[in-house]
């Protein structure tokens, strides 16, 4: 891929492959190809202080199928994605479309080479819904407006916040609590957040490693994390590391908490 101008139905977006963005790295962990030279020379001096790093994106993965699939067979038949990232398979409609094929999933990124690709994620069942917007969850009110065009937000909608929230450090919780506040009785709410909680150490210089990109990064407490599920009931296991969320029985990759370093948490709406 080189510079240029990409464009998706009227939207036209800018691409600068020159600085390493967050959700490349991310693909990169994840052992994906859609990223650059700056992505991997990034991704590198953070595994270089933070060696979990792709084993922490694999149990975010894993918590958000999980997550997921739970919802889905709980009766949710409506996905709000916030941060969605480049696609990766399977992508959150194809685990709640692969329960409910009825499903409906909307996913919301702001980084134009997630709208480069959004043809893979608009690849979703006949009978369900499956679409994307680019929006910032630092905009919600457009995000939320977009949403609407797809969901309806008099019955229940899970909303997904995976490994998001701790890239809007300084609002994190406001934002969340004015997603919450649309959201109606029976509604969800995933969410994963990186923590100092289980390698303090190596989470403090991750952090630097990423605000020298140029991409602020704040952890969070435990304490710091439950506070996004205020007024909502905390499903068990509450706020666990990533792995801990309701484990498949056969799943046997041992992956401590350091290695996680995520608390991941599920709440419903009363």
């Amino acid at each position: 891929m080189t510079d240029g101008t990409a464009s998706t139905g009227e939207v036209e977006v800018e691409l600068d492959i020159h600085l390493a963005h967050s959700a490349r790295m991310y693909d990169y962990y994840l052992g994906g190809t859609t990223n650059f030279p700056a992505d991997r020379e990034a991704a590198g001096r953070a595994l270089a202080v933070f060696p979990y790093a792709r084993t922490a994106a694999r149990a975010n993965r894993a918590f958000m199928r999980r997550s997921t699939r739970w919802l889905a067979e709980a009766g949710i038949r409506q996905f709000l994605d916030i941060g969605t990232g480049i696609p990766t398979s399977p992508n959150l409609h194809e685990v709640a479309q692969s329960v409910a094929p009825d499903a409906k999933v909307v996913y919301a990124d702001n980084d134009p080479i997630v709208l480069l690709h959004a043809q893979a994620l608009l690849r979703g069942t006949e009978q369900g819904v499956t679409a994307y917007v680019q929006a910032d969850v630092r905009e919600p009110g457009d995000l939320l407006e977009a949403a609407r065009a797809v969901l309806d937000f008099s019955r229940p909608i899970a909303l997904s916040m995976n490994a998001l929230l701790h890239f809007v450090p300084f609002d994190a919780h406001r934002i969340t609590e004015g997603l919450k506040a649309e959201l109606p009785s029976g509604s969800a709410l995933v969410i994963s957040h990186v923590t100092p909680d289980f390698a303090p150490e190596e989470t403090a210089r991750l952090i630097q490693v990423y605000t020298a990109a140029g991409t602020p990064v704040a952890a969070c407490t435990r304490e710091e994390f439950t506070r996004f599920f205020t007024g909502w009931d905390l499903l068990d296991p509450g706020a666990v590391a990533t792995t801990r969320w309701r484990p498949d029985p056969d799943d046997t990759e041992d992956i401590s908490d350091a290695e996680a370093s995520c608390y991941g948490g599920v709440a419903l709406r009363p």
